[in-house]
């Protein structure tokens, strides 16, 4: 049989969906490609490159013949901590134009939403590589994801004057709902990995993930645990479902994506 190939972001939010393809009981079953953007893992999906993928939810609209695996996710309920807006220190009101980080299409997506949707502004938008300071040099306000936007929000490195706005909360804020930035989709009708039990063998390690990552990040282990096991949700609750579902109606009521259909899941 051919060994499953799968791709995921290394960020430190997707280490305990994969921790048993690199160290537990999966290790050796699949063929893990991890690369730094999310948007990646949605580029090699497309190209039949890899059998399943941790992809941005907005990609599932914009592949074809994918199915998502359900139960799994890189979710929040009300703080996500990694995926933010960051100024230097001007109210949202007042931003007037946006350095996107392109490395997720689903934050991007969600970001205009905010903009057009709650806060009735269209800024103008230009994309840029994830440097906060080159960001805000071209732009009043930066959208930063992963951990480079973790470490921001949880040192003071003496950035005066910068003000962080986590997409979670502000999305929480405007629809009482949670969020799901990312989930495994693949094109096979029938998933040959049991990716929530995956999920659950890392989650049982959460205090081995915890000490690879916090030292590579620089976030403090108390930090690194939290946002992992508190922050971060990794199963579809109804909550995030429905957050998920609002994002793609209104995802397609403002242009920012053409065709949203039925969501269909692999066996």
């Amino acid at each position: 049989m051919t060994t499953p190939r799968i791709s995921a972001s290394s960020y430190s939010n997707t280490a305990p969906l994969i921790w048993s393809f690199l160290y537990g009981a999966n290790h050796g079953k699949v063929e893990l490609v991890l690369d730094n953007a999310p948007a990646r893992s949605a580029e090699l999906l497309a190209n039949g490159r890899v059998d399943a993928a941790l992809v941005p939810v907005i990609a599932y609209h914009q592949l074809d013949d994918v199915k998502l695996v359900s139960d799994v996710c890189v979710g929040a309920k009300e703080q996500v901590r990694s995926v933010c807006l960051v100024t230097r220190g001007e109210d949202l009101a007042d931003v007037r134009s946006v350095a996107l980080d392109v490395s997720s299409r689903t934050s991007v997506v969600l970001t205009k939403i905010i903009f057009r949707e709650f806060l009735g502004s269209e800024p103008d938008w230009c994309n840029s590589a994830p440097n906060i300071e080159t960001m805000l040099a071209s732009a009043d306000c930066a959208l930063l994801i992963g951990d480079p936007a973790l470490k921001l929000s949880d040192l003071d490195d003496g950035r005066a004057g910068l003000r962080t706005f986590d997409l979670a909360r502000l999305w929480k804020h405007y629809t009482d709902l949670g969020f799901i930035f990312a989930m495994w989709m693949t094109r096979n009708g029938r998933s040959a990995i049991d990716f929530a039990a995956a999920r659950d063998e890392g989650l049982a390690h959460i205090d081995a993930i915890v000490s690879n990552y916090a030292p590579e990040i620089k976030v403090g282990e108390d930090a690194m645990r939290t946002y992992l096991s508190q922050n971060i949700s990794y199963s579809v609750s109804d909550d995030l479902q429905r957050g998920m579902e609002l994002y793609f109606a209104l995802a397609k009521n403002h242009g920012l994506c053409e065709n949203i259909r039925q969501l269909e899941y692999a066996k």
